[in-house]
This record gives C-alpha cells, sequence and structure tokens, in this order.
C-alpha cells in the first residue's frame, strides 16, 4: 500500500529549499523513491533518497554519488537522465526524470514468455541504451528485468547505475558480486572481473528469459546458480519454445558464451546483429494485427526489489478485422466480373507501355533503384588510411570524425555511420569515426593535495588508482600527497596525464616527532604513535646535555634519511657525561706527576713563580703539594688539571 503521510516523515518536507515530496513510490534496501515536484522548473520529478542508516557508511555513500555521475554523463533516450544530485542535512539524493510505468519484470511476472517482436523491440531499446554507456567507457554491472523501465508512453529506459564503474577500472573483488546472481557472467562467478562483455551476459541471459519465460539456470540456492555459470553453457531458447527463430537463438548464444572474448565486444556490435536479425526475420514493420488490450502497473523502475505501490491501468489498442470479397455475394460477384472485361482492355495499352518503359525502367533501376545500391565494405578496426582507400575503391564517399578512445588504438575505425553491410544509395556519404587514441587530462599541480580530493577526480577522468604508500613528512600534512606518478611519469607539479592511466600515490604520513631529552618510554610511546617500530634494545652513548637515561635521539634519523611508515628503529640513550677520575700524585716530582696526568688525557699547567723552561730543568728537584682538582675527583675525559709545587 502507498504510505501515509503520518507514516512517512519525508512526505510534504521541502527538500534542498528546492523538491517538495509528494508520496512514495518504491523502497529497496538502499534507498526509498519518492514523488516530488521540483518547485524552481514546475515539474515532477523521481527523488531517490539513500535510507539514513547508510549515510554514515562512506563505502554506500559513494555507490550512491557513483551512479549520478554514471548515468549523468549519458545523454540517452534509452537510459533514465539524471538531473541533479546533494545532500540535505544528513540525507543524500538523486534526482531523476519521473517515468510512469511498468518494469520488464512486471510484464514476463503478468505476461510470462514474449512474441519474437516484442523482445526485439525491448532489446533493441535496452542495447541501444547500453552502447551509450559503454561508448562513454561505462559499465552497468547490474542489468536485469527490474532496471529496465518500459514507460506508458512507449519509451524504453534503462535506469539504476548504482553499480556502474568505468571499463577500464579494476573491477575486482565483492563488490563486483552485487548484481543480481541470476543475470552474473561466468568471470564475474569465477574470478570477480566485469567489463563491457559482462553487460552482454546479461543481456543474453535477459533475452533468454523473455523467449521462453524462464531464466536458464534454477536452483535453491545462489551458489548452484552461480556454479552453472561458472561451469554450464545456456541453452538454445528453441529447445524450450520450438517457435523461437533460429536467428535468436545463435543470438542468444552468442551473447552468453562462456568465454568473455566470444561474445560481442560491447552493445554496440550486439545492436548492429540485432538489426540484421531483426530484417532477416521480415519484423522491420509491424505487420500483425493490434494485440488485445493489455494491463499494465504504473511504476518507475528506479529499484530492483520494491515494496512501492502499485496503480493499475488498462491499455487498449483497436481492433481491424480485414478478409477477402465473399464471391457468393451478388454485389461483389458483379463487380469481378466488371473488373474482368476492363482489364482486358487494359492488356492491349500495357504490352505498349511496358516497351516503351523497358530502357526507362532498366535506367532507372542501375542509376537510382536497388541496381545502384551499394554495399558499405566493414572497415572497422582498420587504419585509416587503409579504410578510406577502400571506399575509395569501391566509389563510395566518405567524411571523417573523430574521437577519443580508452580501446582503440591512434587513427584506427572505431565506427562507421551507416555500419557495414550495409547496403546504401551510391551518393550517400559514409561517416568514417577514427580514433585520436587516450585524451590526455590536465588534474592541475596535485602536490600537497589531500589523497581523498584527487580521488573523486579518477572516474570522470578514467583513471585508476594503483598503490597508495606512505611517507613521513614534516612539511605535507598527513593524508595529503607527496608524490604522484603515472607509469615513469612523476605528475605530481602538472597533473597531465591520459586516458586509462594507473596513478600511484605516496601520501604524507606527517612528521616524526622529536623524541630528544623525552624518558625512554615516552620516546618509544611517541613513535609507535606514528607508525614506527621501536627496538627492544638500544643504543648508549655519553652526553653533555642530556641527563643519563633521557634519549638522545633515533639510530636512523641522520641527515635526510627518512624510515618508511611500518620500519624498525632504534633510540640512542644518554649515560650523561664521560667521567674520569684525577690521579692522586701528591708529593710526587713534578715532570713525572705531570706525566701521569698527561698520560691520563688531561691538560696539565704546572703553577710555579719561576719560568717555565726552569720549572721543566728542575721538575725532579721539587715535589706537588696538590693537584685542581684534587686527586680522586671525577671530571670530563681531557679537562685541565693544575699542578701546585713547592718550588
Amino acid at each position: 500500500m502507498t504510505s501515509s503521510p503520518h507514516s512517512d516523515p519525508l512526505i510534504g518536507r521541502l527538500i534542498d529549499d528546492r523538491y517538495q515530496v509528494r508520496s512514495r513510490i518504491a523502497r529497496g534496501g538502499m534507498a526509498t523513491v519518492y514523488l516530488a515536484t521540483d518547485l524552481r522548473l514546475e515539474r515532477r520529478v523521481a527523488l531517490k533518497v539513500m535510507h539514513g542508516h547508510l549515510s554514515d557508511d562512506t563505502n554506500f555513500k559513494n555507490r550512491f554519488i557513483q551512479e549520478a555521475r554514471s548515468a549523468a554523463r549519458l545523454a540517452d533516450p534509452n537510459v533514465v537522465s539524471v538531473f541533479d544530485q546533494g545532500q540535505d542535512a544528513d540525507m543524500a539524493y538523486l534526482v531523476m526524470e519521473y517515468l510512469p510505468g511498468i518494469t520488464l519484470r512486471d510484464l514476463l511476472r503478468d505476461h510470462g514468455r514474449l512474441t519474437a517482436r516484442q523482445v526485439i523491440d525491448i532489446m533493441d531499446a535496452v542495447t541501444s541504451g547500453l552502447a551509450a554507456a559503454h561508448r562513454s567507457g561505462i559499465v552497468h554491472r547490474d542489468l536485469k528485468p527490474e532496471n529496465v523501465l518500459l514507460a506508458d508512453d512507449g519509451r524504453i529506459k534503462i535506469g539504476d547505475f548504482g553499480l556502474a564503474r568505468a571499463v577500464t577500472a579494476q573491477t575486482g573483488s565483492g563488490q563486483a558480486l552485487l548484481g543480481t546472481i541470476a543475470y552474473l557472467s561466468p568471470e564475474l562467478v569465477t574470478r570477480g572481473e566485469a567489463d563491457a562483455r559482462s553487460d552482454i551476459y546479461a543481456l543474453g541471459i535477459m533475452m533468454y528469459e523473455m523467449l521462453t519465460g524462464e531464466q536458464p539456470y534454477q536452483g535453491e540456492q545462489p551458489m548452484q546458480i552461480a556454479y552453472q555459470h561458472a561451469n554450464e553453457s545456456v541453452p538454445r531458447p528453441s529447445a524450450k519454445v520450438p517457435q523461437v527463430p533460429a536467428d535468436l537463438d545463435d543470438l542468444v548464444l552468442w551473447c552468453t558464451e562462456r568465454e568473455p572474448e566470444e561474445r560481442p565486444s560491447g552493445a554496440g556490435e550486439l545492436l548492429e546483429r540485432l538489426r540484421e536479425v531483426e530484417r532477416q526475420l521480415g519484423l522491420t514493420q509491424q505487420s500483425t494485427p493490434a494485440p488485445a488490450p493489455v494491463t499494465t502497473t504504473v511504476f518507475p523502475a528506479l529499484l530492483g526489489n520494491t515494496d512501492g505501490a502499485d496503480v493499475t491501468r488498462v491499455l487498449t489498442s483497436p481492433s481491424v478485422r480485414t478478409g477477402p470479397i465473399d464471391p457468393h455475394d451478388q454485389t461483389s460477384a458483379l463487380s469481378v466480373r466488371s473488373n474482368r472485361r476492363a482489364k482486358l482492355g487494359w492488356w492491349a495499352l500495357l504490352l505498349v507501355v511496358i516497351l516503351g518503359v523497358g530502357s526507362g525502367t532498366a535506367g532507372w533501376y542501375f542509376g537510382f533503384g536497388p541496381g545502384g545500391m551499394i554495399e558499405v565494405p566493414s572497415v572497422v578496426g582498420k587504419p585509416s588510411a587503409e579504410a578510406f582507400e577502400t571506399l575509395k575503391a569501391q566509389e563510395i564517399k566518405s567524411t571523417r570524425a573523430e574521437e577519443y578512445s580508452l580501446t582503440v588504438p591512434t587513427d584506427t575505425v572505431i565506427s562507421t555511420d551507416p555500419v557495414g553491410a550495409t547496403r546504401i544509395d551510391k551518393d550517400r556519404v559514409v561517416t568514417v569515426t577514427v580514433s585520436l587514441g587516450l585524451k590526455t587530462v590536465s588534474l592541475g599541480s596535485l602536490a600537497g593535495k589531500p589523497v581523498e580530493e584527487v580521488r573523486a577526480l579518477l572516474a570522470e577522468n578514467n583513471l585508476t588508482e594503483g598503490t597508495a604508500s606512505k611517507r613521513y613528512s614534516s612539511q605535507v600534512a598527513a593524508g595529503n600527497l607527496l608524490q604522484v606518478t603515472a607509469g615513469d611519469a612523476d605528475i605530481t607539479e602538472t597533473g597531465e596525464t591520459q586516458w586509462g592511466q594507473t596513478l600511484n600515490f605516496v601520501v604524507s604520513a606527517g612528521p616524526i616527532p622529536p623524541v630528544n631529552g623525552l624518558t625512554e618510554d615516552a620516546a618509544r610511546s611517541a613513535l609507535t604513535g606514528v607508525g614506527l617500530v621501536v627496538a627492544g634494545t638500544s643504543k648508549t652513548e655519553f652526553s653533555d646535555t642530556v641527563a643519563a637515561g633521557n634519549v638522545l635521539g633515533v639510530v636512523e634519523l641522520h641527515g635526510d634519511n627518512v624510515p618508511e611508515v611500518g620500519a624498525t628503529v632504534t633510540l640512542i640513550i644518554s649515560k650523561g657525561p664521560d667521567l674520569v677520575e684525577v690521579p692522586d700524585v701528591s708529593g710526587k716530582p713534578v715532570k713525572a706527576a705531570k706525566a701521569t696526568l698527561e698520560g691520563a688525557g688531561f691538560t696539565v699547567t704546572v703553577k710555579s713563580g719561576i719560568p717555565t723552561a726552569v720549572a721543566d730543568l728542575l721538575g725532579d728537584a721539587f715535589t706537588v703539594t696538590s693537584t685542581n682538582p684534587a686527586g680522586g675527583a671525577q671530571v670530563k675525559r681531557g679537562a685541565a688539571v693544575t699542578i701546585q709545587a713547592n718550588f
């Protein structure tokens, strides 16, 4: 049931002074979707509000914001548009276009399997929208019927890019497995890796389900289904429903090959083949009678599993009765006889006309009609010079367009319009789109910037984060960048690189705190607090300035040498001043006493009233009366000692 205003506090609330919440549409595991009015532009919108208990979870919030960024980059009629993204107090929200309708899941639940015509119509729109995403370097990663919207006005759109990532981004880890297990590709199940071909696999499973009314793999536990994805091949839909055309059989098997390289490389290639199948089956124009009335449910396809309210309506189409003329009807019979007589009179004239215009018809056929049509050769993947020469050799006019590409080398053909194997009028100009290679991007100077700020720029510039190491710095605050490299290039100052590059970060861990003069316990605590490991044993040194037992310094911190975060360092503990005992030389001859003191490392001065030369000459004749410092005193090694003699 639809929530009443009293049961949901957001109903009636004005979000961000702009969006007036009217009613709740649906609720899922990550967010709730409301119908709201954009008061500024006076239009109805769908407001997707992240659940409050997830707002503090950085991973969920990043996924929520990623959905906005991914979808906002896609301007395609088959993708649900994102208008705005923001935060009101502690509430994160997205603003999207409001599309009343049903999901493909609702359609399958109500009607079971679909006709080949319906499957092709839905797949054409879905594949077209997905092709736009793949061209923009985005993988959806969660394609399933719940995320395909069939709007009331006939539009078909893909929604919920909450798991989307750049094609070249590393998509390993458990996060890649958040998609629905029934549509996960073998490489996602076994390796946790996803690229554009993983989306193609999901489309193949959806096609099988639309054609047969059930999924190819069944099981009571998710792991049973995952095992089948990884180890079994999807069967032909016609094995379940014999009426399925062989061309659609082949298309499903191509999309669901277990090896990614054996599938279409992207949605663009699949779309080309889908339209070929449509032409081969003669389904390019609707020729069957209009269908019977269909009951559909108005439901915005903004979430997968929901408990939102359903509003049911009946859509009807007029029926047309056709049939042959009844030959037993008198009026009809008279008309037939009259027509036969008229035809006899026209035969002669017809022969003349045929003879007269025969040559003109032949000229038209080979000049302007089917005989003048040319088949466009496939030149995708070829060097541009070779491609243009190929077209010129077949007298096909062409023009060059250029665009950047993550996957196609420089000066190589990305696509043609119209695509290869299409027959065109000989005067039509073929547009050949040539790759400019990887686009150069400039992030500006990155030195000293917070690492989280730079990480936010990666996805929108088709860049990937590589390693993130830490290094101590007294100049840059902790958490800010010291260095950024792309391959062997240091881009810290310029921030210039190319699409598809992997950036490696060196992040500041802040300064190593000074420990000189601290007690040993205090020094250990300070160093371990910044991520260093302090060795159990220490060095000791004499010091005239630091008291014995306190820390003189760290062995590894000398000059510009800075240890890595997590390294082991050794403390230097002070032994205090280097003191020695003054020898007692009282009563000894001056000359012998002086030699003893100098031998102990002291600087000796003899105090006397006679010249030094005389004192040295007569040193053995006089004895020491005292020394300063006195014998037995503890003094610094190398200190000065004065001898007092009885001259």
